[in-house]
């Protein structure tokens, strides 16, 4: 089993500019004490030092990518879009989108985040490693190819599809997302292709607000080819867990792509400061385990993993170091120093049984 990991110090200078958590700051809205979008560094880099120091690194192979080219960019995003964020980069930076601000060379940061995953899924297809993880930022599963929102510039795992097809990959293409926010960027620029399966696990109307409902099931070729499970505030590791075996794992299976990408957000955890939902770093070791078995089953094992969300810099390290420990099939731990604590938070056994029959429910209009 080998496994690459994706990263390059460049993507973690990627500046949010002058935000207050999620509102620009003016007005009576007073400058946070550390400055900032929640969508900041210190979450990936934190990860990235873990990994150093408890030698999880050191297992795997650790490659850069260069940028992805304009070319690149020109299958997902029109020329009109690229060329107003370039000119807005190299003048200083500024905002195409909504809280999606960027600080001068934010067009070239964007695109090696774009480029690291496209080369993880590049790589991944030649058979260069069994699987990849991408530490993509900024992230890309909302950006809609005309505006980009929530964090995110350029559509990265639709970029790295579309080179990966320009490049002769005829198959088929399953993206799981898992980040607590919709994944509509990517929903968009699949809507209406048999080619792409994607589905979307998210806390219901949290970000986009009006996106992301279970009739959202595709268009003209591609219906029946987009899957929304949209969660209450609240659903924790039991839920999780049944949402993958009763809709993600039956759907990938039936469409048997050749390939799967996860969009990875951690945001879902307990302790983020952008959603409320309960997962913990378990929650995202199993899902991990149990994509990477399917994987196994359907496609040869190629799976790539791409960075999206996840904003607490205290818990995202673990809930990271415990996903790629299980891509990779390692047994270097970074024990969860709030396992004890989240897992009395986790629903109660009412609550479970609530939201169990909120997925079935989803499943059986899926007809699954």
């Amino acid at each position: 089993m080998s496994t690459a990991f994706y990263w390059n110090e460049q993507t973690f200078w990627h500046s949010g500019g002058n935000y207050a958590f999620t509102a620009p700051v003016g007005g009576l809205v007073q400058p946070l004490a550390a400055g900032g979008l929640p969508e900041n560094p210190e979450t990936k880099r934190r990860l990235k030092n873990l990994m150093d120091v408890t030698g999880l690194s050191r297992e795997l192979a650790t490659p850069s990518a260069s940028p992805a080219t304009r070319e690149d960019l020109d299958r997902v995003h029109p020329a009109s879009y690229l060329d107003e964020f370039q000119r807005l980069s190299d003048a200083g930076g500024g905002e195409l989108g909504q809280r999606t601000p960027f600080g001068q060379g934010g067009f070239e940061i964007a695109a090696l985040s774009a480029g690291l995953a496209k080369e993880a899924v590049a790589a991944v297809l030649r058979g260069d490693y069994d699987n990849a993880y991408a530490l993509s930022r900024p992230p890309g599963h909302h950006c809609l190819p005309d505006f980009p929102n929530g964090f995110c510039l350029l559509a990265n795992i639709a970029i790295a599809i579309e080179a990966a097809k320009a490049d002769g990959f005829g198959g088929k293409v399953a993206v799981l997302d898992w980040d607590v926010h919709h994944g509509n960027g990517t929903e968009a620029i699949f809507y209406d292709r048999d080619d792409v399966l994607t589905i979307s696990f998210h806390q219901e109307h949290n970000y986009p607000l009006d996106t992301g409902d279970t009739s959202d099931r595709g268009k003209g070729a591609g219906l029946g080819y987009n899957v929304n499970v949209p969660l209450p505030a609240g659903a924790g590791h039991t839920a999780y867990m049944h949402a993958m075996d009763k809709i993600a794992i039956p759907s990938i299976e039936a469409f048997q792509p050749d390939i799967i990408i996860v969009a990875c957000g951690y945001d879902a955890a307990v302790i983020d400061p952008l959603s409320s939902m309960l997962a913990t770093a378990e929650t995202f070791s199993e899902m991990t385990r149990k994509i990477k078995n399917l994987a196994e089953r359907v496609c040869g094992g190629k799976l790539v993993l791409v960075h999206e969300g996840g904003y607490s810099e205290a818990y995202v390290p673990f809930c990271g170091h415990a996903t790629i420990a299980m891509l990779a099939g390692s047994e270097t731990q970074a024990p969860d120093p709030f396992a004890v604590a989240f897992d009395k938070r986790q629903p109660g056994p009412r609550f479970d049984a609530f939201l169990k029959g909120e997925i079935d429910h989803i499943a059986q209009e899926l007809g699954l």
